[in-house]
């Protein structure tokens, strides 16, 4: 499955409103306002989901690069911002499937970050073996997530799911191992990509909670 991109989001919302066999002029005109609304509701609501998917990307590499560097302070520092990142994106959820589901929710990516920290200590004690437990945690936490957010939405197919988050899984394994041995200029490159992944994942949230939840963005 393809996710719509955030910059069809709005178009696609107009279209499945007005759609065909549009009502009479009078009365199209009010549903074009509606629509307008909830284009923009959804508009909002997808830039918040970018901020936080990417926040996590961002305080994540930030713990990567400090670890590495061997600056302590700065990288609790990191930590604490990845962890609060964490509590955001559960707490997006909330008004849509109540606290226990925002709690699960939280543990789950509490579960992905304790395991891509356990695949940078790994790798800074070039302990291969404990870097396959931490990737096999990792990806195997994606199974758990997917799973769980496809069993709460029904517009988040677990296999398509599943893959992007192993995806960004993988990300974070290359930027390690990249950071590690300082191929700097790799790097950049690899925080393209998983800037452009968390767009999309952000993107995949924002759809599927617009069409399970439509009279929440009236």
């Amino acid at each position: 499955m393809t996710f719509t991109p955030r910059t069809l989001i709005a178009a696609l919302t107009l279209a499945a409103l007005v759609g065909s066999g549009a009502p009479a002029f009078a009365h199209a005109a009010r549903l074009n306002t509606e629509a307008l609304h909830t284009a923009n509701k959804i508009t909002q609501t997808d830039s918040t989901m970018r901020d936080l998917w990417l926040g996590h990307a961002f305080w994540v590499r930030a713990v990567v690069v400090e670890t590495i560097n061997g600056n302590a302070a700065a990288a609790a520092a990191a930590e604490n911002a990845a962890v609060n990142n964490a509590k955001s994106l559960s707490a997006a959820l909330e008004p849509f499937y109540g606290k226990p589901a925002s709690e699960k929710t939280f543990a789950l990516l509490a579960g992905h970050y304790s395991a891509v920290k356990q695949y940078l200590l790994a790798t800074k004690a070039k302990d291969s073996a404990a870097q396959d437990a931490a990737r096999n945690a990792m990806f195997e936490n994606a199974d758990q997530i997917a799973t769980f957010l496809s069993t709460a939405n029904p517009h988040l197919p677990v296999d398509a799911l599943r893959g992007m988050l192993l995806a960004h899984g993988g990300h974070h394994v290359v930027q390690i191992q990249q950071l590690e041995n300082k191929e700097y200029a790799q790097e950049v490159q690899t925080w393209d990509a998983m800037k452009n992944h968390m767009y999309g994942i952000a993107d995949a949230m924002t759809f599927a909670l617009a069409k399970q939840f439509p009279d929440r963005f009236k």
